[in-house]
Parts: structure tokens; sequence; C-alpha cells
């Protein structure tokens, strides 16, 4: 960061990449033989996972290549490196590597990257790579910037050993180095793994472990094999971005769901996001709107109506129910597992924009309080935010009757702003925006 007047600008250096992100980036792409030097790989590189991310200058400079990063860090010494990250617009999530599985399903990253990230890879049996393993798709690569890489003194070669030893057994491969720049391969199917020597450690996980149950599921120091679907595709089978937008996920048969189920969702929530807009734009300009949430995301169709929009949106999947999100990962978007009766894990004041689809009659099924779910939504969403509901009538007179405490206006109320005369027909649409708390002496100031 840097101190200019009276504003910080991040100008995408780093610990590690001196000379700025964009060169960094274009460096490990030109180490793995990328045309062009572009790190997108002509659409076959989309999603990305930066662990340790500082201010997520990695994946702020990535997004000029269509590549979207979940930028991840704990709360830790560094301080609300994340909420740097959220203000200017990146994709982030304030987590941590440590004894419960990241909140994705298997294979949903295509990069992971780690500079100078302060983990220790080689903790209990290697049970992070571990998990870094489990979130890469087929062939994915994990890029390690870090002294260990160099191996100029002892203590780093003794890292750089133990290391190389370990992704060894894991079957990953040396896709390229240079400098103090690692980047290994993960297999593309189960061969190596098959051929390894009886005994040989990390061992595969067993059968009946699900690598996408996530939510409070402890790590496991194993290897998650691939289905035997994905052993004959010998890949992800995912169409280059962002043709996978909108070209139905191969997991799509894991829910029961066909192709046309698919595109008719698709073409719902087109039809949905464009009346939400219609509904908006006495109230928004072109850069009033940047970070999105879709509260219960589905098929992440929500988002993928949104891709001519500059705006970014986190797909949240409810704990709950079907574990969706493994399919908005194929899309191309980015999301997480969470459960709406806890606090959500990011900073107050970091989303502009929040959609609740049937999120209160979910919760209320479960026995939860609305009215926390609201203080939560108000902690996460800006001044001048906002919230649209599409729930049923009871819930939106319930959250009409908490507008003056929580400073929140009412934008728009109508009925079911789809096309669809489907189940969802008795739906309202309720837009509400936070105004900003002023207090008496700042209400003088501005009279």
């Amino acid at each position: 960061m840097v101190v200019k007047g009276e504003k910080i600008i991040f100008p995408g250096g780093g610990t590690h990449f001196h000379y700025g992100a964009d060169k960094y980036i274009a460096s490990i792409a030109n180490m793995l033989n990328f045309s062009n030097d572009n790190i997108n790989n002509e659409g076959r590189l989309r999603t990305v996972l930066d662990v340790g991310c500082g201010v997520a200058s990695f994946g702020a400079y990535l997004l000029s290549s269509n590549v979207i990063t979940m930028s991840l860090a704990p709360n830790d010494v560094h301080q609300n490196q994340i909420q740097f990250a959220l203000e200017r617009g990146i994709p982030a999530y304030l987590g941590v590597l440590g004894t419960k599985r990241l909140p994705y399903p298997s294979r949903s990253f295509e990069l992971a990257h780690c500079s100078r990230c302060r983990i220790d890879w080689l903790q209990r049996d290697g049970i992070l790579l571990l998990e870094l393993d489990r979130l890469l798709r087929p062939g994915g690569y994990f890029a390690y910037s870090s002294p260990e890489a160099y191996a100029q003194d002892e203590e780093d070669l003794r890292i750089w050993k133990e290391m190389s030893a370990l992704v060894e057994r894991m079957c990953w491969r040396i896709a390229a180095k240079r400098n103090q720049t690692v980047v290994w391969q993960k297999p593309l199917n189960n061969d190596c793994y098959m051929a390894r020597a009886p005994g040989t450690l990390p061992p595969l996980c067993h059968s009946d472990d699900d690598p996408d149950a996530v939510y409070g599921v402890q790590m496991e120091a194993c290897i998650t094999p691939y289905s035997d679907h994905d052993q004959k595709a010998r890949g992800s089978g995912l169409a280059p971005w962002p043709a996978r937008l909108t070209a139905p996920s191969p997991r799509l048969a894991d829910f029961g769901y066909s192709s046309e189920m698919f595109e008719k969702d698709t073409e719902l929530w087109r039809n949905r996001v464009d009346s939400y807009w219609n509904l908006l734009s006495p109230k928004i300009q072109s850069n009033s709107l940047r970070n999105l949430m879709d509260m219960k995301a589905h098929l992440g169709s929500f988002a993928a109506a949104l891709k001519e929009k500059d705006v970014w949106v986190m797909n949240v999947v409810p704990e709950d129910g079907p574990n969706t999100l493994k399919l908005i990962y194929d899309r191309g978007l980015i999301g997480s597992i969470h459960n709406w009766c806890e606090a959500y894990s990011t900073y107050p004041r970091t989303y502009d924009l929040l959609h609740a689809w049937t999120v209160f009659s979910d919760i209320e099924k479960r026995g939860c309080s609305g009215e926390d779910l609201l203080l939560e939504m108000d902690r996460i969403l800006r001044p001048t935010g906002f919230v649209i509901i599409r729930d049923k009538q009871s819930v939106v007179d319930f959250v009409k009757k908490y507008l003056r405490a929580l400073n929140w206006e009412a934008v728009a109320t109508t009925a079911d702003a789809s096309s669809d005369s489907d189940k969802d027909g008795d739906e309202v649409v309720f837009i509400v925006q936070k105004k900003i708390w002023l207090t008496s002496e700042s209400l003088r100031d501005t009279e």
C-alpha cells in the first residue's frame, strides 16, 4: 500500500512480486507456455484460489484476464487485509487453512497460489497441501513462490526437499520452476495413484468420503481420487470461458438435473435480473454497485445474468440444501457454503447489494431468528447499499416492520418479476436501500 494524499493506492507490488502483480502473473503464464503469456490459457483457466492473499493484488490484476480469484486470508497480525481487498472491489473471503475444510467443493479451482503466505505446508502429514489437492481440478496447478523454492540456505533446502518428496507421493509433477517460483500440476486421472507402492503415504481417502461435504467437516490427510466418470473423461470436461457460463456442467447429473432444466433456470433468472435493474435504475449509476452477494444461489443463474455488468457475485449456497456450489464453480463463478442461522465470514459494510431469494422462509423452517438475519444483513451491507428480497408476502410484511429501526428505506415492491408462471409465481419482490446513519451534530453540519 502507498499513501498518496488522502488516499491509499495499491500499485500491485508485494513481498514477492516487486515489479508488480501484472508482470508476475505474465511470468507464470510464460513458465507454463500459455499463448501470449496470458494466464487464462485461452479460457481454460478461469477460477483461482489465492491463499494468504494480503490485500489481494494478485486477484485484482487477474480480473483483466477474465480470471476470477477467491482471495483468502485470516484476520491475523496483518489485521484487516481482506477488508482492504473488498473495499477495492475484489472477491475475498475471511478464512484460514486450519483443521476444517475450506467452504468450497472438490475440483473448484484451476489454479491455487501462495506467495510467501507463511503457511507450513508440511505440518500434520501435509494435510494443508492435501486440502489444496481436493480443491484443484484435474490437471490443476499450484503456484508456490517462496524462498524455499530457491533453497539458498540449509533450512530452505530441507523444506524444499521434504515438500518435493511429499508432492511426488501425491502424484503432482513440476510443470515449471524459475527462481523462487515453482508450479506443480495435479494429475488428470487416477493412474499414478494406482501405480504407487502399497502403504505409500498419504493414503487415498476412503470410498465413503464425500469430497464435496465441507461445512464443519474436518480435513483428512488423504488424497481424493477421481470418480469413474472423471477417470474416463481425463479432465474436467468444461468448456472454455466464457462458453462455460451457459454450458451445462458435466456434474448436473449428480443432482438429477437435465440440460433443459439448467437452460430454463438460466433464462428465468435473466428475465428476473432485467426486472431488478429496471426497478433499481432510478437509484443507481453505472458505478454504484460492485460487490454483490446472492444469499441462495442455487445454480448461479442470478450471477450469470450479470456477466455484462461491472460487478462480481459471491454465490452462497445454504449448507442444508443441495450442494450445487460445484455447479456454480463449473460455470466459472465463485462462492461459498454457509448456514444463514450464523454470521457470514466477512467484515462489516463489505457488500453493495444482497439478493435474498426465499432465505427468510428457509431459516423460519429451521426455527432461526429472522430479526438476527436482518441484523447480519445490515452488518454486511454498505451504507446506501441495496437488499432485494424475493419471498412470500408474509416475509415482506415482517421486514417492513423493521425498516425504521434499521434505517432502511423501501425502494420498490412488485409481484413476481419473472415471466414464468411456475410454482414461484406467488413471490413478491421487495427492494430496500440502507440509508446513512447521521448524528444530530452531523445533521446540523449538512444543514
